[in-house]
């Protein structure tokens, strides 16, 4: 078996998207920390800092560290991608960016009607659901898998469309706030229930299903995306069995496992944090006096 480190350290850890990440961190604590007065802002919370700087880590590591070149080789490596990316680093991003300059970006002229729209919450389970599901049917993965702009615009829209998918149901700016109580415990099952047909046709096919996992040349093309053209033409690479023990279908189903279970624990966490928020709610309305009277007690 082979080692990732013959791809060379540019490919294993992508130093120039380090560096674009570290300048956006520093700018986002410049900004929260010594500058927000400027803006007629908020200091940033310590809280909102660390859900900001573990999304900004979470993502170096699932598009910058040797987790992305292996997302190019084994399947399932892609698929903890995914998970990451989409179900994970949204909701730190939302959690972390101050409410003071959520306002300033959400009140300009071209973004307001869009996002409102976007962040509906029917709209926003089936655009981001029905992205995902496309990006997976094979003919359409495989093009996109082997075309770099395809493939950034694609994962970066999809991006957008996570985040659009998780503000209903976390955010925390009473003017956007469109679910509450036990609405958002039925929008959390219902995104549950529309991403499992893409992990089930993957889990379940019978054969491979990705020619850029599968066909060593589509393969090959994949690898430009992340890995040096002069490097690459270096290297005298026959298939991505090549790093992995596992068959291309054991691959293939482990990815689609991956992503379900993530997929279980991370809604699970949201699923458990809404319904008690809901519960304590409720619990503190039936506790309320009735005309300036307790109630009796049971």
């Amino acid at each position: 078996m082979f080692s990732l480190e013959m791809f060379g350290f540019r490919a294993l850890w992508s130093p120039y998207y380090f560096l674009v990440l570290a300048a956006i961190l520093a700018g986002y604590y410049l900004i929260g920390y010594k500058y927000f007065s400027r803006f007629n802002g908020e200091k940033t919370t310590p809280l909102q800092a660390v859900f900001f700087t573990a999304g900004m880590v979470l993502l170096y590591i699932i598009k910058g560290s040797p987790l992305d070149l292996l997302g190019h080789i084994a399947f399932y490596a892609h698929m903890i991608q995914m998970a990451f990316l989409y179900l994970v680093i949204p909701p730190l991003f939302i959690f972390g960016i101050p409410h003071w300059i959520w306002r300033r970006v959400l009140n300009l002229r071209v973004i307001k009607p869009v996002f409102t729209f976007l962040t509906k919450p029917l709209i926003a389970l089936i655009v981001f659901n029905g992205m995902f599901s496309f990006y997976h049917i094979p003919l359409v993965f495989d093009v996109i898998k082997t075309n770099m702009w395809y493939h950034a615009g694609y994962t970066s829209i999809l991006f957008v469309f996570a985040v659009a998918m998780w503000w209903p149901l976390i955010n925390e700016l009473d003017e956007y706030k469109t679910l509450t109580g036990i609405k958002k415990v039925g929008y959390i099952f219902a995104d549950g229930i529309l991403i499992t047909p893409a992990c089930a046709l993957i889990i379940f096919a019978d054969g491979p299903m990705y020619a850029t996992f599968s066909d060593p040349r589509a393969w090959a093309q994949a690898l430009e995306l992340c890995v040096p053209a002069a490097t690459l033409s270096s290297l005298n690479l026959s298939g991505p069995e090549m790093f992995s023990s596992l068959s291309l279908l054991d691959d293939q189903q482990l990815g689609g496992v991956l992503m379900k279970i993530i997929q279980e624990i991370v809604y699970g966490i949201f699923l458990a944090h809404t319904f008690f928020s809901w519960y304590r709610s409720e619990q503190k309305i039936d506790a309320m006096p009735v005309n300036n009277e307790p109630r009796p007690a049971e």
